[in-house]
């Protein structure tokens, strides 16, 4: 909400006259005029920020000379990296992130009571939606009966969370739930709860106008920004800290312009584009960046195609990838029922506030890069990272050469036409030809797709490529062909708008036949859910260690998140999935080779299923309506029968249950005391694990199942619980216990102490290999620190807060990389743990550790934002070697967050003084 303005900005409050209605603003002209600095050629995400500062300028947060600072980031060519306090306007989140969240705020209402304070000031002071969108699991697909059974079997493994979140949503102000089985959140968010301008009462009662802005608690939060809403991804330490009044600090960010030209060509799709573009912006180097994208092409994509690169930020790296507003965004407001009075509202205030995209919009930007769509070629991104690109023409030698350097073997292209010509001596033959088990009545081979699968907030939301989809099933069925017997398909739609059109289309009786049918709305493969594939599958794959593959339309295909059955990982437009489906193998060309015989006998090839733009888009306006997004959205927070059915208590204080196994009160607050603590130099610290480059989020703390083997399993069984019931880690957040157990547990990573070993496992203080986490309580016995070393991008991928949580309830005390993901490196923080980058050229293979080494870091009892401090490592034959390394504390409330223990701990002791 609005606050007191200082006086220097209080003169730049105007006032709007829109459909005879009056509302105030803070007028970006009007601070030029009043000689704050020359603003007219800031991006327009920049501006977004700018209003922040006008809005909240108190003399003491936020200062005239952070305004002023504005002025200086275009007079300096695009970089002034001056800390700043900026409040979001709303909270996003979903389930498996929002669960620990909410257990978090009730556990910080105990706390605020054991220390004398109010439980009652533990409330979100912004408004705050919470979407279930994680939990419904894939275990019925290909027939009619799989929504109705993964519902039902998501409520019977879900129903401790479902009533604490209905405890929530009636304990806190402030804070609504979309119930299971409405949508993904970030679709939600931009077909519904999105309103791009935002209107608001002040302390005065006046309606006040400003833009739409919001952190999640999931990375893609970014996807509104596609509708010119600025919103990224934070985890849920700092959400929580915004939802209570805490400004976010940030400093003030580099934008790098993206120029498109250019138009889609026939055959193409939003999702080959944005695959591009995440390629394009990972070799540039965005991270801790804006991006903004401008141009002449703008013109030629339509705003789904917008929200589909908007979505994917977090696999480039950016903090966010904006999109100004145009005519575009008001077309796509009116389309998806917005009311008539909000979109004349939108158009009269950016073209009023400067936020408005003309024809010759052309901001300074820190730098620049530029793309043709007209360039673009139908690809896929594989087989572990979004950032391999690899054009559709490539993907079978590209899958080849993967599968070589998982046997290692000769992947020379010599040694290929070799095999070809039937040298049954090569190495390579041995990859491609004798790799074949037994699977039911086929056999698997190293590339056998035995998931296909649509799903995702990314490409879900988009009809174009989702009617694309339709279009080709309708095609390859009218042709006789359909999936393969072992592929497990699956369509999870975004929301239930997308199955809507499907209908009116008459394509989902199509999909049916191929075999994707609806499993469920919500993130379902994509996050890992993608349940059980079939048992004599499973065990053919692991008899001969064969390179199983998946194909998802979503935007995360990192190790050991999709199945544990699967090693290749392809993301790809929906109509790929559905053609991946029918030819059942990576290993063939699709543009090239058949996808299989018609009824005839005749081979069939991609060209003969793949739909027109034209097809395509006269689709798309004939049946993705208004009255559709209206009518589903109508009743959005009602819930169906099953939810209406969750009963719950109305207590202030949640009755922690002892024997759940989902909901535990964290051990974060108990026993704290009013006053924060110092930091201190680490001592005596060992290294739990040394890791390589692009350790993900998902690495660190997996989203999807796990065995009864690992510590998490272990834990359930001692409890009673039988396997068929242990769920996944996403939807066990809210027990520590388990999380705890689930740290640096993914079944592919790789810790360099340990030599040709995947998994969770370390050296114990013996030296004998064992779990991480019996390691890491076995040194906490001892009262030994840890510490982690790894590589470059340390932490990319989801926003996960339990990433730095189950960092944190190891004894971690710092980690120690070549470079961090932004909003890793902050959660980090958030739970008390520092962050520091080598400098000088040092990395860990420079140092040549091993894990038998000790560690101190001195320096950081006087320490400054982004200081160098040294850090001693003494090998194990004694020897020692000082090196400096850069603390990646921030800004100085980090350090203040640091001393508390965190940044709740921080807002908990404020909120008991005040």
């Amino acid at each position: 909400m609005p606050i007191t303005v200082g006086q220097d900005t209080a003169k730049t409050r105007k006032t709007l006259s829109v459909n005879g209605q009056s509302v105030s603003y803070y007028s970006i002209p009007a601070a030029t005029e009043a000689g704050l600095g020359d603003f007219s050629k800031l991006p327009a995400a920049l501006k977004v920020v700018l209003e922040n500062m006008l809005r909240f300028e108190d003399g003491k947060t936020v200062s005239v000379d952070d305004i002023k600072a504005f002025a200086e980031w275009g007079a300096k060519g695009g970089k002034n990296p001056r800390e700043i306090a900026y409040r979001p306007a709303r909270v996003l989140m979903q389930d498996f992130t929002g669960v620990p969240a909410v257990v978090d705020l009730a556990a910080m209402r105990d706390g605020i009571k054991a220390l004398g304070g109010d439980a009652q000031k533990i409330n979100p002071l912004n408004p705050v939606d919470l979407v279930i969108d994680h939990s419904v699991m894939i275990d019925e697909f290909g027939n009619p009966r799989a929504f109705q059974m993964n519902v039902d079997r998501e409520y019977e493994r879900n129903m401790e969370r479902y009533q604490f979140l209905k405890w929530g949503q009636g304990a806190f102000n402030n804070f609504r739930v979309v119930p299971p089985g409405t949508g993904i959140c970030h679709q939600v968010n931009l077909e519904y709860l999105a309103q791009t301008v935002w209107t608001d009462v002040d302390q005065d009662g006046n309606e006040v106008a400003y833009p739409d802005t919001l952190v999640g608690t999931d990375s893609h939060t970014t996807m509104v920004n596609g509708m010119a809403v600025l919103g990224w991804g934070v985890g849920g330490i700092e959400a929580e800290a915004a939802m209570l009044g805490q400004p976010i600090s940030m400093l003030i960010p580099e934008v790098v312009g993206f120029k498109l030209t250019g138009a889609m060509v026939e055959g193409t799709t939003g999702t080959d584009l944005v695959l591009k573009v995440v390629e394009l912006l990972r070799a540039k180097g965005v991270v801790g960046k804006f991006v903004e994208f401008y141009g002449p092409g703008l013109d030629n994509l339509p705003l789904a195609d917008r929200a589909t690169i908007a979505n994917m930020a977090p696999e480039y790296g950016a903090t966010c990838g904006f999109f100004p507003i145009d005519g575009e965004t008001l077309r796509y407001m009116r389309q998806t029922g917005r009311d008539e009075d909000r979109i004349a509202l939108v158009e009269a205030y950016a073209k009023e506030n400067g936020f408005w995209r003309t024809a010759d919009y052309d901001p300074v930007y820190t730098d620049t890069l530029e793309l043709d769509m007209g360039t673009i070629v139908p690809a896929i991104s594989g087989p572990k990272r979004p950032q391999d690109y690899t054009p559709l023409t490539q993907s079978a030698d590209a899958f080849y050469k993967v599968v070589c350097d998982y046997r290692g073997v000769d992947c020379t292209d010599a040694a290929r036409d070799m095999a070809s010509e039937g040298d049954q001596n090569t190495a390579q033959n041995d990859v491609r030809n004798s790799i074949e088990v037994e699977g039911e009545t086929y056999k698997l081979r190293d590339g056998s797709v035995v998931i296909a699968s649509i799903t995702s907030c990314t490409n879900t939301s988009n009809p174009y490529v989702m009617i694309g989809a339709g279009l080709v099933a309708r095609k390859a069925r009218a042709l006789g062909l359909t999936r393969k017997p072992w592929v497990k398909t699956s369509l999870a739609p975004g929301s239930q708008v997308v199955s809507e059109y499907l209908e009116a289309a008459n394509l989902q009786e199509d999909l049916d036949a191929i075999g994707f049918n609806l499993v469920g709305y919500g993130c379902t493969t994509c996050i890992g859910n993608s349940g059980p594939i079939q048992k004599e599958l499973s065990e053919a794959i692991a008899k001969g260690d064969l390179v199983a593959t998946s194909v998802l339309s979503g935007n995360r295909n990192f190790e050991g998140r999709i199945s544990p059955d699967v090693r290749a990982n392809y993301l790809a437009s929906p109509p790929l999935v559905v053609a991946y489906a029918i030819a059942g193998d990576m290993n063939i060309d699709l543009t090239s080779e058949p996808l299989g015989q018609d009824k005839d006998g005749n081979d069939v090839f991609l060209k003969d299923i793949w739909p027109t733009n034209k097809e395509i888009s006269d689709l798309v306006h004939e049946t993705v309506t208004r009255e559709a997004f209206r009518s589903k959205y109508a009743d959005v927070f009602k819930g169906d029968e099953k939810w209406q059915a969750v009963e719950t208590t109305e207590a202030e204080t949640y009755d922690w249950p002892p024997t759940s196994t989902y909901i535990q009160n964290p051990p974060y607050f108990q026993g704290m005391g009013t006053e924060p603590g110092t930091i201190s130099n680490i001592e005596g610290a060992k290294p739990l694990l040394i890791l390589g480059d692009m350790v993900t989020t998902d690495h660190i703390s997996p989203a999807g199942s796990f065995a009864t083997t690992s510590p998490a399993g272990a834990y359930l069984l001692e409890r009673q619980v039988q396997p068929r019931e242990f769920n996944s880690y996403g939807s066990r957040r809210g027990n520590h216990e388990i999380m705890m157990r689930g740290t640096f547990a993914n079944i592919r990573i790789k810790n360099e102490m340990l030599d040709g070993v995947e998994g969770g496992y370390t050296k114990g203080p013996d030296g004998a290999q064992t779990s991480i986490f019996d390691a890491a309580m076995a040194y906490q016995a001892a009262g030994t620190p840890l510490v982690v070393f790894g590589g470059e991008q340390y932490g990319a991928g989801s926003s996960r807060d339990w990433a730095a949580k189950g960092t944190a309830l190891l004894g971690v005390k710092a980690v120690i990389a070549e470079s961090f993901e932004r909003i890793h490196r902050s959660n980090l923080v958030g739970m008390g743990v520092i962050p520091f980058e080598f400098t000088g050229g040092d990395t860990r293979k420079s140092l040549n550790l091993t894990g038998d080494e000790t560690v101190a870091i001195g320096g950081l009892d006087t320490i400054q934002p982004l200081q160098e401090v040294p850090c001693t490592i003494t090998y194990g034959d004694g020897t020692e070697k000082t090196i400096q390394i850069k603390c990646r504390i921030d800004t100085a409330i980090e350090i203040e967050y640091i001393e508390h223990g965190g940044v709740l701990h921080y807002v908990l002791r404020n909120l008991a003084k005040s």
